[in-house]
């Protein structure tokens, strides 16, 4: 027996039911609704989703944790080419090489940040630049890594634009520059010859005996570029040969300038100047012609003042100069260089065999730390003063982003192919100055954001 179907056609029971379906389907509605909302809190939409991480955000877990010293670096059985140069990165994240950093604030402090993976390399190899210092040619050395050739500084807060060689050199018409300073002010210089060389190489028209001192000219700008040697800043005799052998105490005067640098001043536009290591060296101080102490001179019978005491007095008159000056240059004061042997110094076996990036806050030496905070104070003391007199005084605060970078030294590869004739030879390293190409090149992507990006008043 077949049930029959009886349809209801009562127009006062299909309005009832009309409005059960009606509500039915609101509450559906409104449940849906809620529940996109309790996920959408929970779960914040990314525009990177299943994308390839954004350069400016990569994970902490893609840095590689270097707190654990690495094992010696093992040589390879045959050299590498004396030019050799990686065809390939070996860092796997691939950032973009014409990334355009996007900015986050108008200002920001570039000097904090970190070391991220970069596919696209230096700006120059070895191969293309022809002022590369032998101490510091660490590929044509032999070197056998090249992970930390990989690695670029990204500011947390903003972004950190590419050194812009075309458009520097463009700004720099008729002007003339400086770099006032040890060894890594020559290094540094160094560096930017060789970013300048993709637009044109620069001509040498000037070496001091020692090649300590150098000018060089870039005849289709008529732009002038000179390193100034002078380790102290201040006046020094110095009985010590190119290899760091001393014969006697250093005579540092510290109430009196090198003229080597304050006699060409008048004619500079832009000045990079820096103190540093030199200061760390037993040295016999002399203040109003006669002898006021010295720094690590036992059996001298002379109160032991500190370098600390000599730096800080070096400084000053050294700002003072600056800021009394009726040259209106742009002078970028840059902080000290921290070194990064282990297990002994220069002089005693240290090393630097670390082949990447630090990664957080790592606790510099005593020294490095004193004289980090005297720089910070003694600039901050006359930068309202030059400002009034008409001078841009900025810091190139180098010290803790460089702290990060235990690789970037050329650690035994400041000689050609030290282990050629035995792997286990014993060869001192320099763990204070920098590979080229090498970290140092992120100097200049700071000195161009500062001085051309920024603008003097910034």
């Amino acid at each position: 027996m077949v049930r029959e179907t009886r349809l209801d056609l009562n127009p006062s029971s299909l309005t009832k039911r009309n409005h059960v379906i009606v509500k039915f389907v609101i509450s559906l509605l409104l449940m849906g609704l809620a529940f996109r909302l309790f996920i959408s809190d929970s779960f914040p939409f990314s525009p990177f989703q299943d994308t390839q991480t954004p350069p400016d955000s990569l994970p902490l877990s893609l840095v590689q944790d270097t707190l654990t010293p690495p094992l010696l670096p093992t040589q390879p059985d045959s050299p590498p080419p004396v030019s050799s140069f990686p065809i390939q990165p070996p860092i796997s994240v691939d950032l973009q090489a014409n990334h355009t950093p996007q900015y986050v604030a108008e200002k920001c402090d570039l000097f904090t940040g970190d070391w991220i993976p970069d596919s696209s390399g230096p700006a120059y190899t070895n191969e293309s630049c022809h002022e590369i210092e032998n101490h510091q040619n660490c590929m044509r050395n032999g070197r056998p890594d090249s992970d930390y050739l990989y690695w670029r500084w990204n500011p947390r807060d903003c972004g950190l634009p590419r050194f812009n060689p075309e458009r520097f050199l463009d700004l720099m018409r008729n002007k003339s520059w400086a770099f006032i300073g040890d060894s890594i002010s020559r290094n540094h210089v160094q560096s930017l010859l060789c970013i300048l060389s993709q637009v044109e190489q620069a001509v040498e028209v000037y070496h001091d005996e020692e090649y300590r001192s150098k000018i060089w000219r870039f005849p289709s700008y008529n732009f002038i570029l000179s390193v100034i040697w002078t380790p102290f800043l201040v006046k020094a005799a110095i009985f010590e040969d190119i290899n760091g052998v001393s014969t006697s105490e250093i005579q540092l005067y510290l109430d009196e300038l090198d003229k080597k640098w304050t006699e060409k001043y008048k004619s500079l536009d832009y000045v990079v100047i820096a103190g540093g290591k030199w200061f760390l060296k037993t040295a016999i101080y002399h203040e109003n012609n006669t002898i006021s102490g010295c720094h690590y001179c036992p059996g001298k019978n002379l109160t032991e003042l500190g370098f600390d005491y000599a730096y800080r007095k070096a400084l000053q008159l050294v700002l003072k100069f600056i800021t009394g000056s009726d040259n209106k240059a742009f002078v970028l004061f840059r902080t000290t260089t921290p070194d990064h042997f282990e297990n002994g110094e220069w002089f005693s076996g240290g090393v630097c065999n670390r082949t990447a990036p630090f990664k957080g806050e790592i606790d510099m030496k005593d020294v490095d730390a004193i004289m980090h905070e005297i720089e910070l104070e003694e600039v901050e003391k006359v930068t309202a003063m030059a400002a009034e007199n008409g001078i841009v005084l900025k810091l190139l605060d180098t010290t803790r982003l460089s702290m990060l970078r235990p690789d970037g030294h050329p650690g035994p590869y400041r000689q050609f192919q030290p282990f050629a004739k035995a792997k286990n030879a014993t060869v001192q390293n320099d763990c204070l100055h920098w590979c080229l190409p090498g970290p140092i090149d992120s100097w200049n992507d700071l000195v161009m954001e500062i001085i051309v990006n920024s603008g003097p008043n910034q």
